[in-house]
């Protein structure tokens, strides 16, 4: 028979399962018998027991009393352990009180005596079948063991080392129990138990010889090693060999990162070192436990580097611990290695360059974010040059490190996440190399816009998505950070910019690049050349209401361009108006420049406009007439808008009238929207700056008039223009009243009267949903 289990085990399985089956068989014998009592006491001699015959109706079902919450093994069990802890309790008191009332014959004697009958018990019980029983009993005995031990030590050893004679005895008493476990190896306990105890001796043995730190560390791994070794035969020591080790490893690599010299790193770097020896010698054996290689290289990188740390700067220690660890990546492409042991290395080596990555941008990052304090005081030239002596040179090796060895790893393992930390990580260490190497600004600047290039055209041409994605990013934040920092001089702003601007425009009109890509450079091209007009207008010290004029040639250029964008046409004009939106905040704060920057905005819009798939920006050339119109009407002080407006309404309604009875099919927005609008809408923001009645009362008439010819006539436009002013201008009329009610009232009817209303509506919510969907198709139908 084949089986996958070692044979001490499936033999170990079989006898917990006959002991299952033992304790349910019992259990079932003593139901029998009671429902026998309960068949004798009824009076029910003739029900047959047993099986029902073939073809016989089926024994009657017969209640079994109430349900039971606890099987009678469980119900074992938790007497069982019950009655060992009592029993473990009353020998710790008769150890610790009764003991001094006898004499030294007589201790011995009960303990002896009590010791061997709780050891020699389960043996017994065992060959009965009683096998929870004999679990109990032996936990109880080697509990007994423990205090005999410290008996002896009480009565027989006083004066001596407490610590050491801990150490002696639980080396006795872990061979005890082990010769215990393997003599009755049918008890689950013993074995463990010996285990736990053998974890004890040298690690106390260290400390009662004040061996030191190094002392307990090397403790730790010798005991390390011997469980390790146990493990492949016993798998319970694999845990305590995992635990100790890495209490081991880290005895090593505190010790060793406190050394204060390279000769003090030495017996550091032996400890850690045999630890890593140690883990690689587990895996090798045993592939699952690949974790052992990994935590093991990175322990050799720490004893290794850990000697030259001393000598070195905080920075270029982690330069030292990279040009270790690294190498290990190499691993990958040594096949004769197992592959735990592979495996183990690989995952080393990128745990020490992940490490060193962090602490490398850790120290890159201050100098980057640094440049935000131009924002305080733009063309100031204070930008402070790094210290080449200070952390951030070998940072920039650090990064410049990492990123080569990820490099080589994408290429070998064809995995695409190396190569996109690749990316980030060199631009960031080329990058900040020339700030933190305490260049000249102009060869700052010069480099800075080499880097950013380089990503944005390894963005343009990458054809992997990932490695293309993260240099687009680099790109960007280059750019970013690039152009902060030439606020710092004036010169300095027109060369980046300028520059960056052009690099934008080409990386847009790059045809074989990914269309999201060009996209972008042809937003960040709008976005600079906004910037550089707007600089330009500072240098001329001009009011800054007029930087507007200049920031509109974005926008007209980019209209002008049109379907010669190609591609990238739609995100330029997207962006081309959020300049335009610029311009217009620019000038908000005169109305004369205000207008004339709308009716400027709304010549680009109309020039747009003239192109078929561009139709649509004509409503927009519109709007920013009208309200260039109105700006300029209300900086003159005009209080009545009717006079301007009548004369193009009454003319544009006839126009629509007209195009209506040519074309039947023309919307009413079409026909009589611009027409309504122009008159209705300013008279209505005058009505509601009017103190009088009058222009109220004559707009509300005007509106329920157009309103009832909308509905008269089934036309869209009227009936909506008309009602939303006729609403607009009731609110107006009535709020003064409300006011006053709203004083009038106690403060709680107000959230009461909100209360009433959201429940009648959520009470009627589906009669509202269907009658609103009815309004929009009656709307819908309109024309």
């Amino acid at each position: 028979m084949n089986s996958p289990l070692p044979p001490a085990e499936e033999l170990a399985l079989i006898d917990r399962e006959l002991a299952q089956l033992d304790a349910r068989r019992l259990y079932l014998l003593a139901r029998r018998d009671w429902l026998l009592r309960l068949l004798q006491q009824s009076g029910a001699a003739a029900v047959r027991w047993g099986p029902a015959a073939s073809g016989s109706p089926a024994a009657p079902a017969w209640s079994a009393g109430p349900a039971k919450e606890a099987s009678a093994p469980g119900a074992q069990n938790v007497l069982l352990t019950l009655g060992a802890v009592l029993l473990a309790v009353a020998a710790l008191a008769f150890t610790l009180v009764s003991w001094g009332s006898m004499g030294i014959a007589g201790r011995s004697a009960v303990l002896a005596v009590v010791t061997a009958a709780a050891l020699a018990a389960p043996a017994v019980l065992l060959r009965r079948g009683l096998r929870s029983t004999a679990e109990s009993v032996a936990a109880v005995g080697l509990l007994l063991t423990v205090l005999d031990a410290y008996a002896l030590y009480a009565v027989g050893m006083p004066d001596a080392d407490g610590t050491g004679y801990a150490a002696g005895a639980a080396a006795v008493l872990a061979a005890v129990w082990a010769g215990y476990g393997s003599a009755l190896r049918t008890l689950r306990i013993p074995l463990p138990a010996a285990v736990v105890a053998a974890q004890l001796p040298l690690p106390l043995a260290a400390v009662a010889w004040q061996a030191g730190p190094l002392g307990v560390g090397w403790a730790l791994l010798v005991t390390a090693a011997l469980d390790a070794a146990l493990a492949l035969r016993v798998r319970a020591a694999a845990l305590p060999a995992a635990l100790l080790g890495s209490a081991a490893l880290l005895v090593g690599a505190a010790q060793s990162w406190s050394a204060g010299s390279a000769a003090q790193a030495l017996a550091p770097a032996a400890l850690l070192l045999a630890g890593a020896a140690l883990g690689v010698a587990a895996a090798w054996r045993e592939p699952r436990v690949w974790g052992a290689t990994l935590v093991g290289g990175v322990a050799a990188v720490v004893a290794v580097a850990g000697v030259a740390r001393p000598e070195l700067a905080p920075g270029w220690a982690v330069v030292a611990h990279l040009l270790v660890g690294l190498p290990l990546l190499a691993a990958v492409r040594v096949p004769a290695l197992p592959e735990a042991v592979r495996r183990g290395a690989v995952g080393a080596g990128a745990v020490v360059g992940a490490l060193g990555a962090l602490a490398s941008g850790a120290a890159v990052a201050p100098v980057l974010v640094a440049r935000l304090r131009v924002l305080e005081e733009v063309w100031a030239a204070t930008t402070p040059a790094a210290d080449a002596s200070g952390p951030g040179a070998s940072a920039a090796v650090g990064l410049l490190l990492t990123a080569g060895a990820a490099r080589w790893l994408s290429r070998v393992s064809a995995r695409p996440e190396p190569g996109v930390l690749a990316v980030v990580l060199g631009w960031a260490g080329l990058f900040a190399a020339p700030m933190l190497l305490g260049f000249p600004v102009a060869a700052v600047f010069a480099l800075q816009l080499a880097v950013t290039g380089a990503a944005g055209f390894l963005a343009l041409r990458s054809p992997g998505r990932g490695a293309g994605i993260a240099a687009a990013a680099c790109a960007l934040a280059g750019a970013v950070n690039v152009s902060l920092g030439a606020l710092d001089g004036r010169a300095a702003t027109f060369a980046v910019w300028g520059l960056l601007g052009a690099g934008c425009a080409a990386g847009a009109a790059y045809g074989p690049a990914v269309r999201w890509v060009r996209s972008g450079a042809a937003v960040c091209a709008v976005g600079y050349g906004t910037g550089l007009l707007v600089a330009a207008a500072a240098v001329t010290d001009l009011a800054v209401v007029w930087w507007a004029l200049p920031v509109l040639a974005v926008p007209a250029l980019v209209a002008a361009l049109g379907p010669r964008l190609g591609a990238v046409r739609l995100p330029a004009e997207i962006a081309a108006a959020v300049s335009g939106v610029l311009a217009l905040a620019l000038s908000a704060g005169r109305p004369g420049t205000l207008a004339l920057v709308l009716a400027l905005s709304g010549v680009v819009c109309a020039g747009a406009a003239v192109r078929p798939e561009r139709r649509v920006l004509g409503w927009a050339a519109g709007a920013l007439f009208v309200a260039a119109t109105w700006v300029r009407l209300a900086e003159a002080g005009v209080t009545a808008p009717e006079a301007y407006t009548l004369p193009v309404t009454v003319p544009a309604l006839a126009v629509g009238f007209l195009r209506r009875r040519r074309d039947a099919r023309a919307s009413s927005w079409a026909a009589y929207g611009p027409g309504l609008a122009a008159t209705l809408l300013p008279s209505l923001l005058a009505a509601w700056a009017d103190a009088d009645w009058v222009r109220p009362l004559v707009l509300g008439v005007a509106a329920l008039a157009v309103t009832l010819a909308g509905a008269r006539w089934r036309l869209q436009a009227p009936l909506l223009l008309g009602g939303a002013v006729l609403a607009a201008v009731a609110v107006h009329e009535l709020a003064p009243y409300v006011v006053q009610v709203a004083g009038a009232l106690p403060r709680w009817v107000l959230p009461a009267l909100a209360g009433v209303l959201l429940l009648a509506v959520g009470a009627t919510y589906e009669k509202r949903l269907r009658d609103a969907r009815r309004l929009r198709a009656v709307i819908g139908r309109l024309r």
